[in-house]
């Protein structure tokens, strides 16, 4: 059930020979380009939902063009990045780069750019983007199959799910599915969120060992781990088919209290000085947050399902996905990854800030609703802007140490 996946540190001994470095791995321009697409996505939602911008669409609402956008438009992105790099690393196989990255990129940028202008165009959107995908996974499946290291087909298995969702959001949009958007957004939430637990299963205690200043030893237990993945599998057969108020009362309770005791195993004092492990953390929290919320939206009217969703996308999906490529992007450009920039605990607490906001508070003063929601989006703008600023020189330019990568 759960995959052994080291996060790389430090790239090749190949010589960097470039003076611009973007498309040496998948992290550069794949961080870059879901980083400054966040911002641009949002601001359109944002123009949409609180200014009344006309954005037709004839089989779905803009709600749900907004859903896919951040979750198959910038989370999508962020996880090519880290598998195009990730996989260099469990396979010793250079994965893609220099033209054919530029290739895969510029089928994403495409699909994002006509998204973006005109419904018009969802179409060729759908044909660029899921062309996007399916070059990904077989970017991804090779190295894999070449050295027949089979235990990450499971990774491998959710790029395929995922795609398989994303194609089920053109089909609604192009009307040939009538609950073909919902569907794909009920599995890329959920899938996306899964693999957040699996990865930080197998990285945040390596992470926390070895970054904090005394001597710790987290404590693991296999048979939680595979009932967290069996609960959220229940999870998303609910939300997806059975819609059972009981069972998703039931479940959502369950995975509040299995990750919840699981992050309690995890949790030491010093990871509260170290920003790229808290950052974590907190994430991992309001991923549980949600959860919880998951359960209490069957229970009660003042608790939205929608609160628990922007939990766990904003907290869940956003702030992790940021500390994961603050990380990664020091690593693997041979900076000091127990020294990143101070801007990026800024940007860490926006987005806690911007998931409270967006779904707790609305719970306490709904009356305020849409300020909330203005509130949560510049939190979301300004934490990405200060990424972008910091990082953007970090991404293009070579590693600092000549290596190449």
């Amino acid at each position: 059930m759960q995959q052994n996946i080291p996060i790389p540190e430090f790239g090749s001994s190949k010589k960097q020979s470039k003076k611009i470095a973007l498309f040496n791995l998948g992290f550069r321009p794949f961080f870059l380009g879901a980083s400054i697409f966040s911002i641009a996505s949002l601001s359109l939602w944002m123009a949409i939902y609180a200014l009344g911008f006309g954005f037709n669409l004839e089989n779905i609402r803009p709600s749900q063009w907004h859903a896919h956008e951040m979750l198959y438009g910038y989370a999508f992105a962020v996880i090519a990045g880290f598998l195009l790099t990730a996989v260099k690393n469990w396979t010793g196989i250079q994965t893609l780069h220099g033209k054919p990255l530029l290739a895969l990129f510029m089928l994403w940028v495409a699909a994002r750019l006509m998204m973006l202008i005109s419904p018009s165009l969802m179409m060729w959107a759908g044909l660029f983007d899921v062309a996007f995908n399916l070059c990904l996974v077989i970017a991804v499946a090779m190295p894999i199959v070449q050295i027949k290291q089979w235990r990450q087909l499971g990774v491998l298995a959710k790029i395929a799910i995922l795609t398989f969702g994303n194609i089920a959001f053109y089909a609604g949009a192009l009307g040939w599915w009538a609950n073909g958007a919902q569907v794909s957004i009920t599995v890329g939430l959920f899938l996306t969120i899964s693999m957040i637990l699996v990865i930080s299963r197998r990285v945040l205690p390596m992470f926390i060992e070895r970054g904090v200043q005394e001597q710790v030893t987290l404590r693991q237990f296999k048979w939680l781990d595979i009932s967290i993945m069996l609960l959220l599998v229940g999870l998303i057969l609910n939300e997806l088919a059975i819609q059972s108020s009981s069972i998703g009362i039931l479940i959502g309770l369950l995975l509040f209290l299995a990750n919840g005791f699981r992050l309690f195993n995890w949790h030491t004092k010093s990871i509260w000085k170290v920003s790229l492990l808290w950052s974590l953390y907190c994430g991992l929290w309001l991923i549980n947050l949600g959860f919880l919320f998951t359960s209490l939206s069957y229970l009660t009217n003042s608790v939205s399902m929608i609160f628990a969703i922007h939990l766990l996308s904003i907290g869940g999906v956003g702030l992790i996905t940021v500390a994961m490529m603050a990380r990664v992007s020091l690593g693997h450009t041979g900076r000091n990854i127990h020294q990143p920039p101070r801007v990026v605990t800024y940007a860490f607490g926006l987005l806690i800030a911007g998931a409270i906001l967006r779904s707790i508070f609305p719970i306490l003063a709904g009356e305020y609703y849409l300020y909330w929601v203005v509130f949560s989006y510049v939190c979301w703008v300004l934490a990405f802007a200060m990424f972008v600023a910091k990082y953007y020189p970090i991404l293009i330019k070579p590693r600092i140490d000549g290596m190449f990568g």
